[in-house]
Formats: C-alpha cells, sequence, structure tokens
C-alpha cells in the first residue's frame, strides 16, 4: 500500500504598495519556495477506498444484462452477492465459509473466449499463490503506523517474497462466474469472469506462521522493529 502527500497552499494578498527593492523581493521568494518544499514533506495516512470500507457495490449488479446463469441478474450466488455488498469479508461472513478464507480472483474484458480459457485453465496451485500473497502484504501494510520497510526493517520485503513464493495446501476452487454488462456510451459489452476460492483458516495460519518463524531466522532486525514484529505476529490474524 503506497503512502501519499497533500500539498495545502496558501494564496496571500498584499495591499501595502511598498517599493521593494530587488535583493529584499528575491530574499521572499527564496523563503516562501522554503515554506512549500517545508509543507510537501507532510505525510497524510491514505484513506481507506470505497471497495475496501465496504459501501460500495463492487460490481454494480443493476448494470448486468447476463450471467452464466441466463438473461438479466437474477439468480446469482450467494457469495457474489455478498461480494458485492461488502467485499471479501461479506463472504466470509456466510454460515458455510466461517472456518475458511476466501479469496476472490477477477479478470474482465470484451473477447468472451479468452476470459473462459482463463477460467479453464485457472491453477489454484499457481495462480492462488498471487491472491494469498497479496492478502498478507496488505495485512503487514495496514499493521505499521506509516512506512512498513521502516517499521519491519528488511523482515518485510523477506516475508513478502516468500509469501509469493510459497505454496498453500488444500486451497480449492468452490465456484466459478460470469457476467455481462453493457459497456460505456453503449460501446462493447464487457464480461468479468470471478473465481471463487477458499482455504481452511487453520491450515492457512500454519503456512503464515511457519512463513514468519523462517524469516525472522534469516534477519536481525533493531530492538524496535524486533517489537513491532512481534506485536504483528500475536495480532496478525486480527482483521485478516
Amino acid at each position: 500500500m503506497q503512502k501519499t502527500s497533500q500539498v495545502y497552499k496558501s494564496n496571500f494578498s498584499f495591499n501595502m504598495k511598498i517599493n521593494i527593492v530587488p535583493l529584499f523581493f528575491s530574499l521572499c521568494v527564496v523563503i516562501l519556495n522554503s515554506c512549500t518544499i517545508q509543507r510537501r514533506n507532510i505525510v497524510f495516512p491514505i484513506p481507506v477506498s470505497d471497495e475496501e470500507s465496504g459501501f460500495a457495490h463492487i460490481i454494480n449488479i443493476d448494470n448486468i444484462i447476463e450471467t452464466k446463469s441466463g438473461r438479466g441478474n437474477s439468480n446469482l450466488p450467494d457469495w457474489l452477492i455478498a461480494f458485492d455488498y461488502g467485499g471479501i469479508e461479506e463472504v466470509e461472513r456466510i454460515s458455510l465459509y466461517y472456518d475458511r478464507y476466501c479469496y476472490i480472483g477477477r479478470n474482465q474484458g470484451t473477447n468472451f473466449d479468452a476470459l473462459m480459457k482463463w477460467a479453464d485453465n485457472y491453477s489454484v496451485v499457481q495462480d492462488f499463490t498471487r491472491l494469498a500473497a497479496a492478502r498478507i502484504e496488505k495485512k503487514l501494510i495496514s499493521a505499521a503506523t506509516l512506512y512498513p520497510d521502516n517499521e519491519y526493517g528488511l523482515f518485510f520485503e523477506r516475508l513478502v517474497k516468500k509469501a509469493y513464493d510459497s505454496d498453500y495446501p488444500d486451497a480449492v476452487i468452490e465456484d466459478t462466474y460470469w457476467i455481462r454488462k453493457t459497456g460505456e456510451n453503449g460501446l462493447n459489452d464487457i464480461y468479468e469472469f470471478f473465481i471463487f476460492i477458499s482455504i481452511d483458516k487453520i491450515t492457512m495460519q500454519s503456512v503464515i506462521n511457519r512463513m514468519i518463524a523462517d524469516v525472522r531466522t534469516d534477519v536481525t532486525p533493531t530492538r524496535a522493529q524486533t517489537n513491532v514484529i512481534n506485536r504483528l505476529q500475536q495480532t496478525f490474524f486480527e482483521g485478516f
């Protein structure tokens, strides 16, 4: 997750009519530029997006004109409706998936055959790794107060890399679904495919705990970084 900065500029109006010598004017310009540069160094947290907060309709069901189930937008699977309403967190609130972590791979375009081929060839062993690792990286970033590179040190980079290189056993494809929506300005229709995957929570937690333990033996964090890593390890799955 990248950090962003906001620059606040103030407009000043001067009503005084004074003849300022060039040297004094130049000095004022230098001072004002210096203040502007300092303001640009102020860092503000990135606000949570509508999709992440669960308040936006991610899919916009009203625009669907056809689905895997037929014409219109009826008979959508429960997990897709939940995902549209509140993201992956809402999917995991479905009783059937209480004890599982859920993930959804998405791909869209105008070429239905190409997307169907993507879905048919989707591999849990090879492709799920990116979904799992992205969620782990997101947790590391969200748990950091400012910059994860500073707070975790080399531990952050090593753990993210290990997450993308690891295997996640017992992950299964629960469902594959597609929808068709009218393109913008009445142009080509857009197809969107969804791969719904889940994995047992205990299994996933074991994999992550093992990764954390392995990485900790490979790095030498500072005392402050060690405290942050210890806290992360104790609370990693809270809100994960």
